[in-house]
């Protein structure tokens, strides 16, 4: 059976009018599997992959259709569960359009000359004021954890001209916090969840998404692991904790975990352009449209 793709719709045909504004024009067909459904977009500023896994949306980019199918740049990945509401949708289209805005606007290339300072965190005043605590902040927080990350820290921001967290926590943030755990110190593992628990509970969704999926999903199911955590996870973060690393121990977890981390090249096929919903629909097995 293929993912459910109801949600995914909703996302895609909510940036549709950003995507057009920033002159992106879909390239070949969406292709719908059990694991994961795909869409691409190109224009004169990049290409862009669109990946639902049924658990998160993914958004990977690159100077252009081939260089995204050799080597696509995470841009993206926001929590986004087959169950989600309609205000879950929102919030995702929302976070994606202001991050592609942000990529491909026409102030966004000022920015980025003009400024090579340390990108600033967010607050505990700013959060009480209704700020969100983003990547950049959990990545500075857990420096604090694990001095030795700062290096790292500072060698992403170096590279890419801006924090790119994906990039971070896969190679450097995930691995320590596992070993952490491993270690068991309660002293350490206090801390540690501390501040993820603090981060967790008033971080954006993309925030959320690192911390359960990039970062504890990486436990595997471990009931060892995640019994020594369970003590130390607030009641808000456990159970996605735990939903999330139950599906990456299933089949299509398994799947999953292994195309989010190697990402397969996406050949757009060449065949007489369709609306994209239709197009969803062939690839998907003939589903149903959804209610939008």
């Amino acid at each position: 059976m293929a993912v459910q793709v109801e949600k995914f719709h909703a996302v895609l045909d909510a940036l549709a009018p950003e995507l057009q504004t920033l002159g992106f024009a879909q390239s070949g067909e969406p292709e719908v599997s059990d694991t994961q459904a795909v869409v691409c977009f190109v224009s004169d500023k990049g290409a862009l992959q669109f990946k639902y896994t049924g658990v998160r949306v993914e958004v990977y980019t690159a100077d252009d259709a081939e260089a995204l199918a050799a080597s696509p740049k995470r841009l993206v990945v926001s929590l986004l569960p087959e169950d989600a509401t309609d205000k879950d949708v929102r919030y995702v289209t929302g976070e994606v359009s202001e991050t592609l805005s942000a990529r491909f606007g026409t102030k966004a290339p000022v920015q980025k000359k003009q400024s090579q300072k340390m990108p600033q965190t967010v607050s505990k005043a700013a959060v009480k004021a209704g700020s969100f605590y983003d990547p950049n902040t959990l990545a500075s927080k857990l420096c604090l954890v694990f001095p030795e990350l700062r290096e790292p820290y500072k060698a992403n921001l170096a590279a890419y001209g801006e924090f790119l967290p994906e990039e971070f926590f896969e190679a450097y943030g995930t691995p320590r916090v596992v070993d952490a755990i491993k270690e068991n110190k309660p002293a350490t593992m206090k801390k540690l969840f501390q501040t993820l628990n603090e981060i967790y509970e008033d971080g954006t969704n993309d925030t959320q998404s690192l911390i359960a999926v990039t970062i504890l999903g990486a436990l595997d199911n471990d009931q060892i692991l995640l019994a020594r955590c369970v003590d130390y996870m607030s009641e808000t973060m456990a159970p996605p904790v735990i939903e999330v690393n139950k599906f990456l121990a299933t089949s299509a977890g398994k799947k999953a975990r292994k195309k989010m981390q190697n990402p397969p090249p996406y050949k757009p096929k060449k065949k007489k352009k369709q609306g994209f919903l239709s197009q969803m629909m062939a690839g998907g097995g003939g589903m149903a449209p959804p209610a939008i």
